[in-house]
C-alpha cells in the first residue's frame, strides 16, 4: 500500500470510486455519476486541499481530499472530508491509514478544524472517524432527500489544537 498525493493520471480511477460510492448509496447525496472532467479540477490546484490516493500493486483503490468549508475568511483554518475507498478493498485497514494521512496533510497544512457529514447509518465511515479521533457534534435530521428518502446525518470534527489561532488573529474574527 502506498498513500501519496494525487496526479491527473489518477482522475478516472478517483471517478470511478466515487461513482462505486453514488451507487452504493451509502456515503453521498450525489446522484449522477463523474467523470474525469469533473474530477481534474480537484487534482488540478492542491495548493491549499489536497487530494489523496492509495495504491495497491499501482492501482489506485482510494481516495480522499480536503474541501472548503465555507467562503468566509474566518473559517480559512477549516476543512470538509471524504474519503472513497473501492469497494474490493473495504474491511482492510486501508481507510483508516489513508484518513490518518489525510489528518496529517491538514494539520501540515494550517488547518485547525476537520469534519465532515455522515449517514447515520455508514457505520463503517462513523467507526472509522471514531478510531481517527473525530468526535461526534450532533445530527443533522433530514438533511436533505436521496431517491424520495430524508435522511439524517452525523456531524463529525476532528481539531488541531496546535493551529488554532489566537483572538487576535485575523483569521478567528467573524
Amino acid at each position: 500500500m502506498h498513500i501519496r498525493l494525487a496526479q491527473l493520471g489518477d482522475v478516472q480511477a478517483i471517478a470511478e470510486i466515487y461513482n462505486q460510492g453514488i451507487e452504493d448509496r451509502s456515503s453521498t447525496f450525489e446522484t449522477q455519476p463523474r467523470t474525469s472532467m469533473d474530477v481534474q479540477p480537484w487534482v488540478a490546484d492542491m495548493s491549499r486541499h489536497p487530494v489523496l490516493v492509495v495504491e495497491v500493486d499501482g492501482a489506485v483503490v482510494a481516495w480522499a481530499n480536503l474541501s472548503s468549508y465555507r467562503a468566509r475568511s474566518c473559517y480559512v483554518g477549516i476543512a470538509d472530508f471524504s474519503i472513497y475507498l473501492h469497494r474490493d478493498v473495504r474491511g482492510r485497514g486501508i481507510g483508516k491509514a489513508l484518513l490518518k494521512a489525510l489528518l496529517g496533510e491538514a494539520e501540515e497544512r494550517g488547518f485547525w478544524k476537520v469534519l465532515s457529514r455522515i449517514f447515520t447509518f455508514n457505520e463503517a465511515s462513523l467507526a472509522l472517524c471514531q478510531a481517527c479521533g473525530f468526535r461526534t457534534v450532533g445530527v443533522y435530521e433530514k438533511h436533505a432527500c436521496l431517491e424520495g428518502r430524508w435522511l439524517d446525518c452525523v456531524i463529525v470534527e476532528r481539531v488541531f489544537p496546535s493551529n488554532q489561532p489566537g483572538p487576535d488573529d485575523e483569521a478567528a474574527g467573524a
